[in-house]
């Protein structure tokens, strides 16, 4: 099979197929640092080593010609998926930022009896607890993980704590439902 032939044949298989670019992508997202050889894609995909080679190029011209933020290489024997060149100063700022530490056995307790007992108030968490709450309370709110969401009906009128669209991201729920599915746990209202 000459080149010219090749180069046809790769083209319309990724012009009429948007998803094999779409799992090309994936497979090399998936294979990390380590990338995957012409042949394994080729394995994987169905097809012969010299369709899966023109394919990579191909999708490598297109992500290029389309100013993707990825790139397709080969780079050591193997195709990887790499950000663009002109992302590296954002790259860089990223790595370099400190990451927030995590929370404290405190603060995973405290969001343990917030999530399952909302609303709450902080002297409802220390009774439960039976020590003081306020410093993780603080911490998980400057987090976003609970919010205010009122105030009791009680001397003093004390701020009522629920969690917050952050939490329900963070841990992937959709509704509190999730998290009595998730944990076979009844939330107690």
């Amino acid at each position: 099979m000459d080149r010219e032939t090749l180069v046809d044949g790769a083209i319309e298989l990724l012009a009429t197929n948007e998803q094999l670019a779409r799992t090309l992508e994936g497979l090399l997202f998936a294979a990390g640092n380590e990338g995957m050889s012409t042949s394994q894609i080729a394995e994987v995909l169905e097809m012969t080593t010299d369709q899966a080679e023109m394919i990579c190029q191909i999708l490598d011209d297109l992500q290029d010609r389309e100013k993707r933020a990825f790139r397709i290489h080969m780079i050591g024997g193997a195709w990887q998926l790499l950000t663009v060149p002109s992302l590296s100063p954002y790259l860089k700022k990223m790595a370099t930022s400190p990451a927030l530490p995590g929370l404290s056995q405190a603060a995973l307790e405290i969001l343990a009896i917030i999530a399952f007992r909302q609303p709450i108030t902080r002297a409802e968490i220390d009774q439960i607890r039976g020590v003081k709450s306020d410093r993780s309370v603080g911490t998980l709110v400057a987090r976003g993980l609970i919010v205010e969401t009122g105030r009791a009906d009680a001397p003093g009128r004390p701020i009522l704590y629920g969690t917050s669209k952050d939490f329900m991201d963070y841990f992937g729920l959709h509704s509190l439902e999730d998290l009595e599915l998730k944990f076979n746990y009844a939330v107690i209202e």
